[in-house]
Formats: structure tokens, sequence, C-alpha cells
């Protein structure tokens, strides 16, 4: 009989404020924070710290790795690590454009001053020009050797251009209307790694890897003019402005170098932005600081140029002009790009400093500026910066860090009830509601390596990196003992089945015995008692304890060492019992099932074994995971297992049939921690991207043979549009075979989408009405024939393809338009580029019809 199972998936991810691979911005109206997390993008209101809103869509699995906002304060345009763009509106919170081009992360997003359309640039090297209104790809421009990082159009003073930065070295401008590039800058020495252009559009500011902002001028005539001569002529090489003005044929520079800005920080610059008031400029460094500029308006340059000049006179008539002695005192004071853009503030934040961004401008000149950074630390600040005075200073607003943990998500254990989850990371714990999925309290700990909830659920007890018990009491959010138990890390501890102690293991060698018990604390409490554990004793072991564990009947004890085995001991008498050998490296994680007969063991070798607890026999060993096993656990009253590794999966086994069940991914890092409630209806991970995810038990069941399928279909169709993939790729890919170079790898431009398994599943449903369409319109003709001669004829059976779009009286022609129609516009011309040759003959004479409806009115 087969046998059917239930499908988990997932219900929810927390836990993360903003994630490290992407930057994050202000709405329209300067409330709302919009910051990526993982794999969705959350909205945060800023003032009270809580999220109102996120934006996800089911389909993906990729990181956020790029957000920016349009012009028109609607729309907002978020890359993902997959290469695909979405376009997502903040009013409705859907999404309705799905752009897909690039091969790998998206890292660099622009919209010109109109938003209808939208440059991206990619790790592929690629920019990519997107219309929005047509929803479909422009074009693709290829010339960077290395991954872009920033892009901004220039569209005033007659311009239709893309300015664009990369790794390597190089800051490029692209003439959109011939798609080519005109200009290349050799900007830096290091990686360029940002820049931004001023409002009237006439000062770009660059940022790179050598640690300087350099100030460059845009000459827009030079520009637009591009390969018009600046001496007349013809073009005999060389640039106008490098030495050789005399030379006749040389072409005139449209971006030349104006000055370096003074910087407090000399660590790598990775964001550079202007205010959208164009007063403005902001800076920040690989590090804690983010510096504030001003730029100056002309009639203060003026000012500023004059009292320079009368000081130097003044200095000159004190000297006396008998005195002067070099061109450097007679020389005509100037003004150099430090005093245009005054540094004004620097803003030091508690952590490195992710992504910064300036809140849209309120109309109040006095008022001061407003300025969200992101850290790297899974958290949110908003700092006020004086728009004048440096002595001001800036003064933190708001920060929003309550809903997640500064770090990894090391260990979490749920409560009796299923209804409380507590997690601990280097720092800290947190207590969360698992039905609301809200944070109820944070409290200061150790380095939490295991935790446990006590009888009651009031009390939390946490073992720590540096050997000690730490207990904790839920209702007063407080650190009530903390106990000296090993000299290592503690690695492991458990609750004993009885309830009445604790059993905890540690780098040290011991395996410790504790009961629970309550003494008195004036302290604490003048009327009541409170818990503490006393230890009652100790068992020596030959090596390292990694893991310890009871039976669920409290009879045996099982305890993993470094050398990888794992014994198992009698838990009255602590004699010893059996002694399990198999695994080549030591074994991290151990479950003994609800009914006492097998115990199943997860391995750093990427195995876990299936042992009897009759004879210590191992009855199957399977090839789990990518990377090593961090955690199994039975779910209470089956042989059904979950583990959880460093390959980012959690797999779902049969113990029974020692058959993998399902696998679940969504973490975007190594899973540390694994928790079962208690009947099995849901799982909860925690992992090193800081996420805690739930997985919900649902009605829906399937066999372990769809199971397969579904994953051969997956990777099949991964494998078709790699194949597809590998015949263009782009320049400085790496790519070793040179023998396609000439099919389109060497050129400036490109088609600018790219064959997904959608695009190839549109292509086949196309092809599929097409040969409906085919059959239907020879039933049709033949019947059209018939009636001729015979009027009362019955009309040919329509497709059932036909019948199940509920449209009855649609013609063969209008079901290929029907399909064509359902395909996204972005996958549309991919789509097509599918069909062979017989089939886009047949879709021709299809367009026939279409027009000729069009032009009668029909």
């Amino acid at each position: 009989m087969v046998k059917l199972y239930l499908r988990y998936r997932q219900a929810a991810a927390f836990g993360v404020v903003a994630s490290g691979a992407g930057n994050a911005i202000f709405d329209a109206s300067g409330k709302l924070a919009i910051a990526p997390a993982l794999e969705q993008v959350a909205l945060w209101d800023v003032k009270k710290g809580v999220q109102v809103g996120a934006w996800k869509d089911g389909d993906n699995k990729a990181e956020v790795t790029c957000i920016c906002k349009s012009p028109n304060g609607e729309q907002y345009a978020v890359g993902y690590s997959d290469g695909s763009i979405r376009i997502w509106n903040v009013a409705n919170a859907t999404t309705t454009i799905t752009f897909n081009g690039h091969r790998s992360a998206v890292t660099s997003l622009t919209f010109d001053p109109s938003g209808s359309r939208l440059a991206s640039g990619a790790r592929d090297t690629d920019i990519i020009i997107w219309d929005i209104v047509a929803e479909s790809g422009l074009h693709r421009l290829r010339g960077h050797k290395d991954q872009v990082t920033a892009l901004r159009f220039l569209t005033q003073n007659n311009l239709n251009h893309l300015i664009s930065a990369s790794k390597d070295t190089l800051v490029k401008a692209w003439d959109l209307a011939t798609q080519h590039c005109v200009e290349t800058l050799v900007a830096h020495r290091g990686e360029v790694w940002t820049l931004d252009v001023s409002s009237d559009e006439g000062t770009l500011f660059t940022g790179a890897a050598d640690g300087e902002v350099r100030v460059w001028k845009i000459d827009a005539e030079a520009m637009a003019g591009k390969l018009e001569l600046a001496g007349g002529g013809t073009i005999q090489g060389g640039w106008a402005g490098n030495g050789d003005d005399d030379a006749d044929g040389v072409v005139k520079r449209a971006i030349t170098h104006h000055g370096i800005l003074e910087r407090q920080s000399k660590e790598r610059v990775t964001t550079v932005k202007m205010h959208a008031s164009g007063r403005f400029l902001g800076v920040q460094g690989a590090d804690r600081l983010v510096e504030v500029y001003r730029i100056r308006t002309e009639e203060e340059l003026r000012k500023k140029l004059a009292r320079r000049k009368k000081r130097q006179k003044e200095k000159l008539e004190k000297k006396g002009t008998g005195e002067v002695n070099g061109a450097e005192e007679t020389a005509e004071p100037t003004l150099t790009a430090a005093d245009e853009i005054p540094r004004i503030a620097g803003i030091r934040c508690s952590a490195k400093v992710r992504s910064f961004d300036f809140a849209p401008s309120a109309g109040n000149e006095s008022s001061s500026l407003q300025i969200l950074c992101t850290l790297t630390n899974n958290s949110i600040e908003v700092y006020a910066v004086a728009r004048e005075k440096e002595e001001e200073g800036t003064r933190l607003m708001c920060g929003i860090d309550m809903a997640g943990h500064r770090s990894d998500v090391r260990t979490l254990a749920l409560s009796s009830d299923d209804e409380l989850l507590v997690t601990g990371s280097n720092d800290m714990i947190k207590v969360w509601n698992i039905r609301s999925r809200q944070c109820l309290k944070s409290i200061e700990s150790g380095y939490a390596l295991c935790c446990a909830f006590l009888p009651g659920n009031t009390h939390v007890i946490v073992g720590t990196k540096t050997g000690e018990l730490q207990l904790f009491d839920l209702g007063r959010s407080a650190l009530i003992e903390n106990i000296k138990a090993h000299e290592g890390p503690l690695w492991s501890l458990q609750v004993r089945p009885d309830r009445k102690g604790v059993t905890t293991g540690s780098q040290d060698k011991d395996v410790k015995f504790w009961d629970l018990g309550f003494v008195e604390d004036p302290e604490y409490s003048k009327v009541q008692k409170r818990p503490t554990l006393i230890h009652t004793r100790t068992l020596r072991m030959s090596d390292d304890v990694l893991c310890v564990r009871h039976s669920p009947d409290g009879r045996l004890l099982a305890i993993s060492l470094l050398d990888s085995t794992v014994k198992i001991l009698f838990a009255d008498t602590l004699k010893f019992f059996l002694s399990l050998y198999g695994h080549k490296l030591p074994v991290m994680s151990m479950d003994i099932s609800s009914d006492n007969t097998i115990i199943a063991t997860a391995s750093s070798d990427k195995s876990i074994k299936i042992w009897g607890l009759d004879f210590g026999d191992c009855h199957k060993s399977l090839f789990a995971h990518q990377d090593s096993v961090m955690a199994c656990q039975f779910v209470w009253g089956t042989h059904f297992l979950f583990s959880v590794g460093k390959d980012r999966m959690v797999k779902y086994w049969d113990a029974d049939k020692f058959e993998q069940i399902m696998k679940l991914d969504g973490h975007h890092g190594e899973v540390w921690a694994l928790a079962v409630g208690k009947y099995g209806n849901f799982v909860v991970t925690g992992s090193h991207d800081r996420s805690i995810r739930i997985w919900e038990k649902t009605e829906e069941q399937f066999v372990l043979d769809e199971e397969r399928e579904r994953e051969l279909e997956e990777m099949f169709d991964q494998a078709a549009v790699q194949d597809q993939d590998r015949y263009d790729q782009p320049i400085g890919s790496g790519a070793a075979d040179a023998e396609f170079a000439e099919e389109g790898g060497e050129n400036e431009t490109g088609a600018p989408g790219k064959k997904t398994a959608e695009t190839l599943k549109a292509g086949e449903k196309v092809m599929e009405a097409l040969d409906v369409w085919e059959e239907e319109r020879a039933a049709f003709d033949t019947y059209e024939k018939l009636r001729k001669t015979n009027p009362s004829v019955a009309p040919p059976p329509r497709s059932p393809y036909v019948i199940a779009i509920n449209k009855p009286d649609i013609t063969p022609e209008g079901y290929v338009l029907h399909i064509l129609q359902s395909i996204r516009s972005s996958d549309l011309e991919e789509a097509l580029l599918v069909l062979p040759f017989s089939k886009v003959i047949q879709l021709l004479k299809c367009l026939v019809v279409w027009i000729e409806k069009v032009l009668t009115g029909e």
C-alpha cells in the first residue's frame, strides 16, 4: 500500500530587521523605512519601531540585494540575488511587473527622472535598460569587466546618457540613443563602489576602495557632441586637456577631474548619495561613520573667494611689496573641491553601516536632516543632523532592533505548550509568541549555545560558551542566577524526562547532573523562594562531550563524544550499555524516538545514522546533507525525523523506510538550531541569516514518487536554462569556450531578456495553443464547406482546451490571442524565441487574422 504524507510549508519568517545583502530607503513620506529582509521586503514605521507590512512573492526564494524608489513615490524596483527585478506598488503591496535578464545578483538600480525607464546592473557585468510602461527590456549594454556597482541617468541639457561604475576601476558614460559607450574614465586606483550626480547634473561624485571621494565636472555639450573634434579635422588619437592641447584632431573630454573631498574615515567608500534638495551630500564607508557635506551656493562661494583675496591682499601689504619673492604669494587665490563642499557632520553609528538614505525634503530649511542608517548587525537607526553648524552635532532619533538578534540564532527551544519560543545568540536571549510572531522580551545573556524551558514555562535555562548555566525569570525579564557549571563551552543540556532536573555536557569532558530546587533569596523575593539548580553528580568522559540525550522513558542516557562515538549508558546507575561506532566525524546532535526503540545521530560527516537501541546495530546510514548536519529531532509519537544542516536545508525523513520525505529550502545561511512542536504540527528553525522560520503541517497529501518527480522537474528546468546561458556569456565572466565569442559575447549591446523556466513553459503554452488552432481551424474550414451544401450540418466539437477557458464562442485565432495575453509582457519575447519555424508560420497566419479584424472593426 502506498503511504501518504502531509506536506510542510513555510508559515512565517521573522527576526530580520534589515538583512545585509541590500540597501534600505525611506518611502516618499519619510515615515516608513523600506528594508530588505532576506527574500522579502519589510516596511517599518520608524517612529513606532513596528513592522507595518511586507512585500513577498510566493514564487521567489532569492534574497533581496537592491531597492530603488521611483520618482513618482508609488513604485519601487527591487532586485534579487537570482537576477530578477520586481516592481512593487507601495499602496497595495503587489507586484505586477517582473523582469528577468541578469544571470546573477542585481547590484544597482536607478530610475530616470520620468520614472518610465529603469537601469539595472549586476554581478554578471551587464547593464540592462527596461521600459516600465511597456513592461519589457529595451537593450543590454556590455563593456564592464566586473560587477556593476552604481548607475545614474543624465537627462538634462539635451542628454540621453547613463553613467555606470564598476569594480573593474572604470566609470563609463553610455549614449542610450546609439547604445554605445562614449567615454571611459579611469577614475580610481581601486574598485569603484559608488557614484552619484548633483541635481543639476553638472557634477559627478565617485567613491572607491582607495577611500577617496572624487569630484568630477560634466560638460554636457561635450557629452552630447561626442566624437565631434575639439580642434576640427580628423581624429588622430589623444584627448583634449591631457597636455597636447595644440594637437589637431583630439576628442574633447566630457568628464574632467575637479578635486577630492576631505574624509575623516580611511575605509573604502561604499555609498555616495545626494539629498533631494541638491544641497547636501552623504558619504558612507565600510565602518561606523556616515559623513555629511554641504554644497555651497554660488553666492557663498563668491563671498568666500572675496574673503580669501582680501586676506591675501592684507598679508601682502603687511609683508611689503618688496619682500614678495615667490609666484605662490602673488598667485590668484582659488577654491578647491573641499572649499566648495565642506564637511558639516559625522554620524557614528553603534555598528558598521550597510547603507544610508536621506529623508525626503520637508520643505522647511531650518529643520534638521533625517538620515536612515541600516547596520550590519540587523538593526536600523535614524539620526538627525543640523543643516549648518558642525558644532550642533548629531542625535539619535530612534532605532529599530527589538525584532531581531544582532548575530546568528545559535539555539532555540519551545515551551511545553508550544506557545512560547526562546532563541539565543552571542549576547542576548529573546522570547517570542509563536502565534503572533512578536518579540515579547529581550534579555542580555552570555554567548548562548543551548537552552531549554524549565517545567512551568516561567523560567529558561541557558548554557553558554564560557561554561556557565544562566537561569532567567521570564516574568521579571531578568537573570536570577549565574552558575559556573563547566570549565569549557557548554555544548548541550536537556531537562530530564522526570522534569525534576537538568543534564549538561561540556567541552571539559564532564557530564553533570543537576536537580531543580528552591532557595531563599531576599533580593529575589521576601515571601517566595526562587528556583535554582543543585549539582548532584558528575560523570567524567574520555573526550569532549558534544551532545547529551535522555530516552523519553528515562532509562537510557546517550552521550556523543569528540572521538565520533556515541556512548549509551543506563541513566540511573551510569553503567555502560552500548557504544555506537560508525561516524567519520563527531556527532553534533541526536534524538531518541518516543517509543525508545531507535536513536538518530547527526554528524559533521554529512550523514544521519539510524540505530536500534536493543543491540546498538546501525539500521541505515543516510547521506543527509551537502554539509555538516547540525541538529535532528523526531516528531513525537512517530518515526518521522527532521534535520537541519550547514547546507541551508531543512529535511524531513521517514526513519522506518529510510527515505527522504521532502526538503524545505528558504534559509539564506547555515541552519544552526531546530525545534519540533509536540505533535509535529510545526517546526521552528534558526539560522546564521538571523531569521527564525516556522514550517507548518498542511492538509495537503502526497506520495514520495510525486515528490521525487517534482524535484527532478525542477532540476531539469534549471539545467535547461543553464544550457541556454552558456552560449551567451558576458565579458569578464571567465568563460572557457572562446569559440562562442563571436556569437555575441564580445558585442557591446545584446538582447535584454534571458531564458528562464517560466519563459520555456510560456513557449510550450504557445506551441500547445497553435496545435489546438491548427486542429480547430481545419475542422471549421471543413464545416464551412459542408454548410454550403447542407446548411443543417452540426458544427464541429470544440477542443477541451477551449472549453476549459469558459469562452464557448471564441474563434481558434481568438484562443491563441487569449493564451498570448496570459503571458507576462516581460517574458513574451523570450517565449516566442523558443518556437520552431513551423510554429512561427502558424503564428503569423493568426497575426494576419487579428490585423484584419482590427482593420474591419470586429
